[in-house]
C-alpha cells in the first residue's frame, strides 16, 4: 500500500508542478481551445494520443472519481475539487480557467498533504 501511495503522491506533485508552471494555457493538440484539465497533462495515460488507447480505469486518478462517474468518457473531469463538490466539468461549464486552476491547485495541495501525513504515520518497513 505504501508504494502505491508514493506513486500517487508523485503523480499529484507532478500535476501540481504542471499547473503551477502555467502549462494549461492553450492546448497544443487543439489550438484555439483551452487545455482540458488532466486530459492535456502528462498525468493522462492517453496524453498526446487522440485515439485514447489506454482505458481510464487504469489511471491512478480514477480512485478520486465518485463510483457513479467512473464510466464517463473522461472520468477525471468529475473529481470533486471544491468543498461543494465542484468538478473540472463544473468549472468548464460555469467558471473560468483561472477558477479551475485555483481549485485544482488547492485540491492537489490537500491531497498531497493528506497522503504525506498517512505515509509519515506508517511504520517503516
Amino acid at each position: 500500500m505504501a508504494q502505491e501511495d508514493r506513486e500517487v503522491l508523485e503523480l499529484l506533485k507532478s500535476e501540481l508542478s504542471f499547473v503551477r508552471d502555467g502549462a494549461y494555457g492553450r492546448s497544443p493538440h487543439a489550438p484555439g481551445r483551452a487545455s482540458q484539465i488532466f486530459e492535456d497533462s502528462p498525468t493522462c495515460l492517453n496524453f498526446g494520443d487522440s485515439s485514447r488507447p489506454a482505458p481510464c480505469s487504469s489511471c491512478v486518478l480514477v480512485q478520486f472519481v465518485p463510483q457513479e462517474r467512473r464510466e464517463e468518457s473522461a472520468p477525471c473531469r468529475f473529481i470533486p475539487l471544491g468543498s461543494q463538490g465542484e468538478t473540472v466539468d463544473h468549472y468548464s461549464r460555469y467558471g473560468t480557467q483561472a477558477e479551475v486552476e485555483d481549485a485544482l491547485q488547492a485540491w492537489l495541495g490537500q491531497e498531497i498533504s493528506r497522503i504525506e501525513a498517512e505515509l509519515a504515520s506508517q511504520p517503516i518497513a
